[in-house]
């Protein structure tokens, strides 16, 4: 919440709360201060954030180690990349229409997310529909766009045995419920049993604990790998794609990406595909069909977020601790 704060003889300065980082460190260094409110400046709007979203990403940034994935930003800093919630001000050459409208946005490397004011160029700020709920907007915007830029890239079918590393994450959890709309034969996996009950609630064909000794039997043969873990797991998985097959790797929560050789490139005829990075971020028309799908389909119920017991604005430590520990399901956010 913004308030007015006054030192003697000044005006009165609008301020907001935020999450600051002045170090790289563990998520102690993730601290609430108090900030002048930010204002719009030409063709920008201000969103009052009832809601932002928080990613794994965030964490490496924050330990200062994003694995060259992203370069390390200038201290201080806010973290957070999606915000959504209400505008409240409009900068110059803005239609005042958006005033009072509910809007989501992703902010980009820019950041600012962990804050109950953000502000961003209207031409990517996008209205929420009615029906959707604002934490659930923040999971589209950036999860549910990228879920639909993975689909994009290794589309699954009928014919598909489809196997889901991180299936009860925010993006597996979306990935989970359109490979089972596309027809295909859905496996599942993920660490621990409620997490794995989840994802057999998400629509699974098979459900498999990848913390368990023996999961690879269990999970069985597939054509398409959907792979965010890498790692040991990743290989695992690699190991039980059919020859012919295809492994769409967009990310390695394990820490490493899965180890791919030209014997299975070759050899076994497997086809890899980067589903993120450059043939994301080179997608002719950007990301903004990807973001409007991404919102329309959770507004008409095609696709659920799931999304993690929110976290108080206060409390960003806590998210990252229990996000970098594996104690989440589905999508966290922040609420002031």
């Amino acid at each position: 919440m913004a308030r007015g704060l006054t030192t003697p003889g000044a005006p009165t300065v609008a301020v907001m709360h935020a999450i600051r980082q002045h170090e790289f460190g563990p998520p102690d260094v993730l601290r609430l201060e108090e900030l002048p409110d930010p204002v719009p400046g030409p063709g920008q709007v201000r969103i009052a954030v009832a809601a932002a979203g928080v990613h794994l990403l965030d964490t490496s940034i924050r330990s200062g180690a994003s694995g060259g994935q992203f370069p390390l930003p200038e201290l201080p800093m806010t973290p957070g990349r999606e915000v959504a919630g209400v505008v409240d001000a409009v900068g110059e050459g803005v239609d005042p229409a958006w005033l009072g409208r509910r809007a989501v946005a992703h902010l980009g490397q820019t950041s600012g997310g962990y804050a109950t004011r953000a502000v961003r160029e209207v031409a990517a700020v996008h209205e929420v529909p009615s029906a959707l709920a604002l934490p659930a907007a923040v999971a589209m915007i950036g999860t549910g766009r990228t879920a639909l830029g993975v689909l994009e890239a290794a589309p699954p079918g009928p014919e598909d045995t489809v196997l889901i590393l991180g299936a009860a994450g925010g993006l597996g959890a979306l990935l989970v419920q359109a490979a089972k709309a596309a027809g295909a034969t859905v496996v599942g996996a993920a660490g621990g049993r409620s997490k794995v009950w989840h994802v057999g609630e998400l629509g699974a064909d098979v459900a498999v604990d990848y913390d368990e000794p023996g999961w690879a039997q269990a999970a069985g043969p597939a054509t398409l790998v959907l792979d965010g873990v890498g790692g040991d797991r990743g290989r695992a998985a690699l190991g039980l794609l059919r020859d012919g097959g295809r492994i769409a790797v967009f990310g390695w929560s394990s820490g490493e990406p899965t180890a791919l050789t030209l014997l299975d490139l070759i050899g076994r005829g497997v086809t890899a595909i980067p589903a993120i990075g450059p043939r994301l971020l080179g997608r002719p028309g950007g990301f903004r069909d990807l973001s409007e799908a991404a919102l329309a389909a959770a507004a008409a119920g095609e696709l659920v977020p799931l999304v993690h017991p929110p976290f108080a604005l206060k409390d960003a430590a806590e998210a990252h601790r229990a996000l970098e520990g594996r104690a989440t399901i589905g999508k966290v956010v922040l609420v002031p």
